[in-house]
């Protein structure tokens, strides 16, 4: 792993000593992201592909570590198959057809690499950037709150069948397989009619599937995007993406644990950039409120926004809030860090400020750091109540604006 001193310094850890860095941010007695991440992609050679991934994969196939992978178009894991990927496996995105692999509803994927010899997904390009290829989609038979319990993710794919992109179902304990110690690189292409794909999709998932050390970087879209489903999220790493690191929706029932953001204001997209987003839908006419709306619970989080000059890149619009909420969602966030944004956190314009919807967001034991303010409501500059409410004592909250922000105007 390339420049941790330099990471984990930017993110705060050390607040005051090591008992605050154990109690809020990211933790551990050891520090899990040796060995595996990699901050500095652009430098790795993963050499030439020696087999081609293309279409439909029908049968069990196990992706061995002598082999190099391309994948070419929309690849699709289908009809009840399990892809096995080896610890070590490269497989790499092509830029010409949008690569990209899909894990259809029925299928399993386990992809556990190791500590010292993780999975790899990246771009084909000499030259590396944000959006070189698709990404990495895992679809399953969990519930979402869209009307008929079911849904497809929309992204330009070409699926021989319909059922090979839809999600969504009843069975929220199902599991799709292990996706650990696995690294992914430049994916989330735009395209001209879908928007931009993102790094790790997770459609449907249930509880048992296992997501935990994984990381996407240079992302062109969203690094993590939860629809529906009840999967977990552990040490998670998502590094100077354009799009949202992670973001929830569609009734997505997710605990996100000790895991890491880190933003720059030069990589973040026109459609806004927050390290999270937890939203119940996108149209209101496309959900059954009589089920249950997106409830994310956060522990040990650090999210954190990398810049020379935050109070010049505010004035220029490059940051932007940390966490975002969107009316009809929940958020229950804990002994956490939030460090550089604009501001640490937004609600929606829509959410009325009372005590049925402060009692769905909540915030306790946090840390926030040298940010353009604190919780405010969409375009309402007047965050007093939430300052009183969030500032109680009960909530262990702890606050530190640089002085230098604070004749910047605020939400």
């Amino acid at each position: 792993m390339k420049n941790l001193t330099q990471i984990i310094g930017l993110a705060f850890l050390l607040i005051t000593s090591v008992n605050a860095q154990q109690e809020k941010g990211i933790t551990g007695n050891e520090n899990w992201l040796d060995s595996w991440t990699e901050f500095k992609p652009k430098t790795e050679d993963y050499g030439e592909p020696t087999q081609i991934l293309t279409g439909n994969i029908t049968q069990d196939m196990k992706l061995t570590k002598r082999d190099t992978y391309l994948l070419v178009g929309s690849v699709f894991v289908t009809d009840s198959t399990t892809l096995t990927i080896e610890p070590g496996t490269v497989i790499i995105g092509d830029f010409t057809t949008n690569g990209s692999l899909t894990i259809s509803k029925g299928a399993t994927l386990m992809a556990e690499g190791s500590e010292t010899d993780p999975i790899i997904f990246t771009s084909n390009r000499s030259v590396k950037k944000e959006g070189d290829w698709g990404g990495l989609f895992l679809l399953g038979d969990a519930p979402i709150n869209k009307f008929g319990n079911a849904s497809a993710v929309d992204y330009g794919l070409k699926p021989a069948s319909f059922q090979y992109t839809s999600y969504g179902g009843d069975n929220i304990k199902s599991n799709y397989g292990v996706l650990k110690y696995v690294r992914i690189e430049y994916a989330g292409r735009r395209t001209r009619d879908h928007g931009y794909f993102n790094g790790l999709t997770l459609a449907g998932v249930g509880k048992a599937t296992v997501v935990e050390n994984v990381m996407i970087s240079y992302c062109g879209g969203n690094s993590v995007q939860v629809l529906g489903g009840a999967v977990d999220l552990k040490k998670m790493v998502s590094y100077k993406s354009k799009g949202n690191d992670y973001a929830f929706n569609y009734g997505a029932q997710c605990n996100i644990v000790n895991s890491l953001a880190v933003r720059s204001p030069y990589v973040s997209g026109v459609n806004g950039s927050r390290s999270l987003f937890v939203a119940s839908y996108e149209r209101k006419e496309e959900v059954d409120f009589s089920k249950k709306g997106t409830v994310v619970k956060a522990q040990n989080l650090t999210l954190v926004n990398i810049t020379k000059d935050l109070q010049k890149d505010i004035k220029i619009g490059l940051v932007d809030e940390a966490i975002y909420i969107a009316n009809n969602s929940s958020l229950d966030i804990t002994q956490s860090v939030i460090s550089g944004y604009n501001p640490a956190v937004l609600l929606d314009r829509s959410i009325i400020i009372n005590s049925e919807n402060l009692d769905k967001i909540k915030f306790s034991k946090m840390y926030f750091n040298n940010c353009n303010g604190n919780i405010f409501t969409e375009n309402n500059s007047n965050n007093e109540d939430l300052e009183n409410w969030y500032g109680n004592s009960a909530f262990f909250n702890v606050y530190r604006e640089d002085f230098r922000l604070r004749n910047i105007h605020r939400p």
